[in-house]
């Protein structure tokens, strides 16, 4: 055998959604694990990828200039302020490969997206997590977490997996308090589907209320292609911040980072913002009507800004996906206290209910 890292031995590997355990059935399946978006990419994006297909014996453009040009066009800020990445996580490894030395620390809600810890881990950093508070983040103790060697605070929001999102005067609270030399990454994967008419307190931009302020140049916003724009299977994400931050956190990026089909889909999904953001408005309705519905059957779910749901049944987490994949519905455990369920189509969202009312039930009579 070969030798390899010590710190390897400590670090759980990141395990993707379940498929389920036979192929068939997963296809068959109602698979609400992974907060896919269920709806295809809309057509202009798929003939946007048919005739970027042609030319796949090219390599990609190594800048992502155009793509870039057309983030920093739609959020009305300079190119030097967007870093473009295979998939957010792309990202977050750039940055803790940029800025963690062995016995640093990154601060973290949690639980929270798994692969935080892990980047953490890879560079011997070490890993504060800040336990949530009824599934949301404790900014106030996260800022009492930072100390000396603290190089990077995550805020994920909404909450990956508890779909909580921050309030605004509280991220600017948390934000006043960690030092300018630390990087404070918000996470917005799934700012497309914050709801601020149901509550006008919820921060929903960082780009718009942090970056283009330019008063805390050490906070970077992330966002992706894969979750409401729906090309997931492309991987491409990208960083909107301080341009002399970024160029910085970009001396450890990889070449040709992202592929050729990548960048023109989400040109297109750009060209073609609202149509294909159009099933949005149907994902918030549904995941308003499946917490509902769950909130009636007396399980414990909080108020989600994702595409998803978290519903809490500490101790009972692999019981509850067990049931659901056994009647064709793919769900997420995290840990033994919670299950992530995404959104999907009304009909897989009512099989998901029709499971979970029937298990709740059954428990409450043991």
């Amino acid at each position: 055998m070969i030798r390899t890292r010590r710190l390897l031995d400590a670090i759980a590997p990141y395990v993707p959604g379940s498929a389920g355990r036979d192929v068939e059935a997963a296809l068959a399946a109602a698979r609400l694990a992974s907060n896919e978006r269920p709806q295809p990419p809309a057509a202009p994006v798929v003939a946007a990828i048919s005739a970027a297909a042609a030319a796949a014996n090219r390599y990609p453009d190594d800048d992502v200039t155009e793509l870039t040009g057309a983030i920093a066009a739609t959020f009305g800020v300079d190119t030097a302020m967007v870093a473009v990445g295979n998939g957010s996580s792309e990202l977050l490894a750039r940055f803790a490969l940029a800025t963690c030395d062995p016995g640093d620390n990154v601060v973290f809600a949690w639980p929270s997206f798994v692969m935080y810890p892990i980047l953490a881990q890879l560079t011997g950093a070490e890993v504060r997590r800040v336990p949530l508070v009824s599934g949301r983040h404790d900014l106030a103790a996260m800022a009492a977490a930072v100390d000396a060697r603290t190089r990077i605070v995550y805020v994920c929001t909404p909450n990956n997996p508890t779909g909580c999102a921050v309030a605004a005067d509280e991220l600017s609270a948390l934000l006043d308090a960690v030092p300018g030399d630390v990087l404070v990454v918000l996470d917005e994967a799934y700012a497309e589907y914050v709801d601020r008419s149901a509550d006008p307190c919820v921060h929903a931009d960082g780009v718009a209320s942090v970056v283009r302020g330019g008063l805390h140049p050490n906070a970077v916003v992330l966002r992706t292609f894969s979750k409401a724009y729906g090309l997931a299977g492309l991987r491409c994400g990208y960083a909107i911040g301080d341009g002399d931050v970024l160029a910085q956190l970009g001396r450890v990026r990889l070449p040709f980072v992202v592929n050729a089909l990548a960048q023109h889909a989400a040109r297109a999904a750009l060209a073609h913002r609202e149509e294909c953001l159009a099933p949005v408005a149907g994902t918030i309705a549904e995941r308003g009507r499946v917490r509902d519905a769950l909130v009636a059957t007396g399980l414990d779910v909080p108020e989600s800004h994702g595409n998803f749901v978290w519903v809490a049944v500490p101790g009972a987490a692999a019981e509850l996906a067990g049931e659901c994949e056994r009647a064709g519905v793919l769900v997420r455990p995290l840990g033994a206290d919670g299950v992530r369920v995404t959104v999907g189509t009304e009909a897989e969202n009512d099989r998901f209910l029709d499971v979970s009312t029937a298990w709740n039930a059954a428990r409450r009579r043991r």
